[in-house]
């Protein structure tokens, strides 16, 4: 004689297995979530140095290329952009950027009296990278938010 299985007990077995299948992709999609994080936050990481390093450049063209006289930094960013000192418009970057770790807020500007002689994020969020840094910022390896990451033109 085969024994029938009664239907209360498959329906529950039933919901456990479905439980247990929810709970799994529960956390299965947390990993991943996780990992899409990391890997956001190392894009916009590349993107900090990049951008970075171009007001870092465009600071120092602006200060190298003055005109006539006493070598001076930008006052504001849009001089970088339009550099209305010469007869010639000349351009040090060709746009204003945003900070990508911080898309709502503006740079930290590093100002020497009123001129600006560097930019930095104002994101306090903790830097991923640690190494692997180019040759004129090896010192951000040392540090831990991205608020720490000077980007300053260098002249002599």
């Amino acid at each position: 004689m085969v024994a029938k299985a009664n239907p209360k007990t498959i329906l529950g077995f039933t919901f456990i297995g479905i439980l247990i299948i929810i709970a799994i992709s529960g956390i299965a999609l947390s990993a991943v979530g996780i990992v899409w994080h990391q890997t956001i936050q190392r894009e916009n990481e590349r993107e900090l140095l990049f951008i970075g390093d171009q007001y870092r450049a465009a600071i120092s063209s602006y200060y190298e290329s003055t005109p006539n006289g006493v070598k001076q930094y930008p006052k504001k960013l849009e001089d970088l952009l339009l550099d209305n000192r010469f007869p010639v418009i000349k351009r040090h970057i060709r746009r204003l950027y945003d900070d990508p770790m911080t898309t709502k807020q503006p740079w930290g500007l590093i100002k020497q009296q009123d001129y600006i002689v560097g930019v930095y994020s104002l994101s306090t969020q903790q830097a991923i990278k640690k190494t692997g840094f180019p040759t004129i910022y090896e010192s951000f390896a040392e540090t831990t938010t991205y608020d720490e990451w000077k980007f300053v033109a260098v002249n002599n």
